[in-house]
């Protein structure tokens, strides 16, 4: 017989079949998400009981799931963030977790730049006016000129830093363990957080949840933000305060905001309802080249921890 293994992304293996092959290939039987969205607690144990192995999205993988597949050996994130995933459970049950941390790095390096320029230019607003028959032209701003606040030097924002010196901004950055001669090499002046927030114009974040759940950026990070300057926020839901963002949009502190991660998602708060704010639903890593590379690589590295663990 042989063993199965979840696919929980709804969109694993539509890019390519290429993903699916490799487990076929090597002997594996896809057991696939059918609820056709993120899924929940209950569901993933519905689903994976059976399972060795778990290509995983999102979901919430708790100690109770892991409790509930006696059988799991192996969970292979599709991404960089496992803060869906009890890494410390998962290690006490012998459970192999894993993830793929080179995939998304151009993909949300790119998005997070066109997201800057959509805020700044306000083509969204206008693109939503013109489809509903209304010729208003509004004036936005230019990007040129702008200081870039790049909060979290990893990978992507490492590479996001990169772009926006390349278009010939001024960057300045934080990070809890700066690589400074790595900043130093391109001309990124590394900054405290308050520093950064009190001088950029633009405020781009690349970094993971803390462990305590608190947002990075609270009603006192907001309120410190320059006057008029925007945020895009493409790392982790729960990294700003959400209801602090949306008073400071509201009132009128700082000018716009593009959001991809909500703390709670599918996301229907708020922010819809307001001009100067541009929401996508979390599609940092949604180009075709990217997803798929990061569909292979969680693929692979499942199928060599579970064969080796034969």
């Amino acid at each position: 017989m042989k063993s199965k293994v979840l696919a929980s992304p709804t969109t694993f293996g539509q890019v390519s079949v290429e993903p699916i092959e490799i487990l076929t290939d090597s002997g594996f039987e896809l057991v696939r998400n059918t609820y056709g969205r993120t899924l929940k607690e209950e569901e993933v144990i519905e689903l994976a009981q059976d399972c060795k192995g778990i290509v995983a999205g999102v979901e919430p993988l708790t100690k109770k799931v892991m409790d509930s597949c006696p059988h799991l050996k192996c969970i292979s994130r599709v991404g960089v963030g496992m803060d869906n995933v009890d890494l410390g459970y998962a290690k006490t049950k012998g459970i192999t977790v894993t993830n793929t941390p080179f995939g998304p790095t151009q993909a949300v390096a790119e998005l997070t730049l066109a997201l800057a320029m959509s805020l700044l230019r306000k083509i969204p607003k206008m693109h939503i006016n013109l489809k509903n028959g209304i010729w208003k032209k509004e004036t936005g701003n230019l990007l040129s000129g702008k200081t870039i606040g790049v909060v979290g030097l990893g990978r992507i924002g490492k590479a996001t830093a990169g772009m926006f010196k390349a278009l010939g901004n001024e960057v300045i950055g934080y990070d809890l363990y700066p690589d400074t001669d790595w900043a130093a090499e391109n001309d990124i002046r590394i900054t405290g957080l308050d520093d950064l927030l009190e001088n950029a114009d633009v405020i781009t974040l690349h970094l993971p949840g803390s462990k305590d759940k608190k947002p990075v950026l609270s009603n006192r990070e907001i309120k410190n933000m320059k006057p008029g300057a925007f945020l895009v926020n493409v790392s982790r839901g729960g990294v700003v305060e959400e209801e602090a963002l949306y008073q400071s949009l509201a009132g009128g502190h700082l000018s716009g905001a593009a959001i991809d991660v909500f703390a709670v998602e599918p996301y229907q708060g708020p922010f819809s309802q307001l001009e100067n704010v541009i929401i996508t639903p979390h599609i940092g890593s949604y180009a075709a080249e990217s997803k798929l590379q990061m569909e292979i690589d969680a693929v692979n590295n499942l199928v060599d921890v579970l064969k080796n663990r034969a």
